[in-house]
């Protein structure tokens, strides 16, 4: 072990996980979000505008606008109470 490898293993500490996998509990919040009437009615219009513009061979529409609103309300569902759920 080089004198820089030592120096740091005594400054950082190491942090052993336990055997169980570890889950992120965003991903899971985000899940959960997902399934919310609010979101899956904005899933339903980015679904909508998705096969709308695939279906057209030429056109200058993107779904920037519904995409924005779909991650937002996820995130903002997830990020309720997220703090709570942190150690």
């Amino acid at each position: 072990m080089s004198f820089f490898q030592n120096f740091i293993s005594r400054l950082v500490p190491a942090v052993k996980a336990e055997d169980e996998e570890l889950v992120d509990p965003l991903q899971v919040r985000r899940e959960e979000c997902r399934q919310k009437p609010k979101c899956i009615t904005l899933k339903e219009k980015l679904d909508t505008c998705n096969d709308r513009v695939n279906s057209r061979t030429k056109t200058s529409e993107t779904c920037l606008e519904e995409i924005i609103d779909y991650v937002s309300c996820v995130d903002h569902c997830a990020a309720h109470g997220l703090m709570k759920l942190l150690k």
